[in-house]
């Protein structure tokens, strides 16, 4: 009796977290966002970022990047198109005492990327010497202002560019669609976030789904192992 009950339960799973990692129609023809993703580099390659510029709190000699495009999610994001090492921004800038320097270089992207109407600026790679505890924000504030936030504290526009806008969504034809809640921690969806936006369903629930499922299996296998 056990296994017939838990039979159906399986099935209901299954067809849940199928439901759950189809992606929703209502994304099918988004291309991505448009924001500032921020990345950090070894001086030969751009890593991406695994805290916001406001919690990273780069030593002195770290070269970080700041590149403006139209990105799905961390796994596509277009990185700064150069890669200078920290010598080449900040070799001409001493230390000095209870400051670091950041290498801090800027990428605006291309024509392609930017909003109705708006040119992107000329890209930047300039040193800022800012306090020993300064973090990746301030250093990008001691160069590359102004800078513009929203109210969750997401970097919208560097040097001013662009004029509008912040993490929207942007459909195949380039039409922008309301931006949904962005996370400033790593300057991407959240995964909560996507939920309510339409977009995949998050990862907590995918996994909780499968650890039921799992669960529920392994009830089945050992009812029927009990009836041998």
């Amino acid at each position: 009796m056990r296994a017939r009950r838990v039979v159906p339960l399986v099935a209901v799973l299954l067809a849940f977290t199928g439901a759950l990692t189809v992606p929703g129609t209502g994304t099918a023809h988004a291309a991505g966002y448009r924001y500032w993703s921020f990345w950090e580099s070894d001086g030969a390659e751009w890593t991406y970022a695994t805290q916001g510029p406001a919690l990273a709190r780069p030593a002195d000699g770290a070269v970080n990047g700041f590149r403006f495009a139209v990105s799905a999610d961390s796994q596509d994001a277009a990185k700064p198109r150069e890669t200078p090492d920290f010598a080449a921004v900040c070799g001409s800038t001493p230390a000095k005492s209870g400051a670091k320097r950041i290498a801090v270089v800027v990428d605006p992207g291309t024509e392609a990327d930017a909003p109705d109407g708006e040119t992107p600026p000329a890209p930047l790679a300039e040193c800022a010497r800012v306090d020993a505890d300064a973090t990746s924000a301030d250093a990008l504030a001691a160069v590359a202002k102004p800078l513009r936030y929203n109210s969750a504290a997401l970097l919208c526009a560097i040097t001013g560019y662009p004029k509008s806008g912040c993490g929207e969504q942007i459909s195949d034809d380039r039409a922008a669609s309301p931006a949904p809640s962005v996370s400033p921690a790593t300057g991407g969806l959240t995964r909560g976030d996507e939920d309510e936006a339409g977009g995949t369903p998050s990862l907590g629930i995918v996994a909780g789904a499968a650890a039921v499922l799992t669960l529920a299996t392994a009830a089945v296998w050992q009812a029927r192992r009990r009836r041998g």
